[in-house]
């Protein structure tokens, strides 16, 4: 197989899956005759989509833009806790069992008590992004400077350089990839905490309207906004991986070559 079919394979392999998933969906439900209450088809999705589609675009734009001000917090708050962590021993044994105890926390939990110091609305949703978010990015910054080479940093030592010039001219840009890693999955963290907490304790968004939705039975609007979710989720990852590879296209195997 050459180079050039292989990679064509690869680019629409994805796509390939979906239609053969949304195809076997539609047969099942069609050949079972599962209600659309239970279990909607891919058809009875796409319908909801044009005739709520002012509605689902209008609630997705609200989630997008409340998912990126507490990715956007997470991303600060998770660079500055990973560069502390990774670059000082005290920091990592003080400070990452409390974060790994945090983590374990579900976040379902914490939206009630953000929902009694912030109310109803946007805060829960922003705050709870954050906190789902901010974790992936703090280790795999962390891990980033770590794994820095204690023979390197010892030459660059000897060459006159300060333990702050080896963590932010060397530490960091060797921290490149897992820091494009863990937006990747930060990212789609990010969306669950503020779909969860507009169910919770949202007055709108797409995690309000698959609630209200949900209770009213109308499982196929429920799933058009689950898709809305996934659709944005997966755009956003495909961002960041197309930024990671211009970026740091140095750390790929075979990447030089393409």
């Amino acid at each position: 197989m050459s180079k050039s079919l292989s990679s064509q394979l690869e680019r629409y392999a994805p796509l390939v899956v979906l239609a053969v998933t949304l195809l076997l969906w539609q047969l099942i439900v069609t050949l079972l005759s599962v209600p659309d209450y239970i279990f909607p088809s891919p058809w009875q999705i796409a319908l909801q989509f044009g005739e709520f589609r002012e509605p689902l675009l209008e609630a997705a734009w609200k989630t997008f833009w409340v998912t990126m001000l507490g990715f956007a917090i997470s991303i600060v708050v998770g660079v500055l806790l990973g560069f502390l962590i990774g670059s000082s021993r005290l920091a990592y044994k003080a400070l990452y069992p409390l974060m790994v105890a945090f983590n374990a926390v579900p976040k379902a939990a914490v939206v009630p008590i953000l929902v009694v110091w912030f109310g109803i609305g946007l805060g829960p949703g922003i705050i709870t992004a954050f906190l789902i978010s901010f974790f992936p990015i703090t280790v795999n910054i962390a891990t980033g400077l770590a794994t820095l080479e204690p023979e390197l940093e010892d030459v660059l030592r000897v060459l006159g350089a300060k333990r702050w010039d080896v963590l932010v001219k060397v530490g960091l840009p060797r921290s490149m990839p897992y820091f494009y890693g863990s937006l990747k999955i930060a990212i789609t963290l990010a969306f669950v905490g503020t779909v969860l907490a507009e169910m919770t304790a949202g007055d709108s968004g797409i995690g309000y309207l698959m609630q209200s939705a949900g209770s009213q039975q109308r499982m196929p609007l429920a799933f058009a906004g689950l898709v809305t979710i996934g659709a944005m989720a997966m755009v956003m990852y495909e961002l960041f991986s197309w930024v990671e590879k211009r970026t740091t296209g140095w750390a790929h195997r075979g990447s030089q070559a393409a």
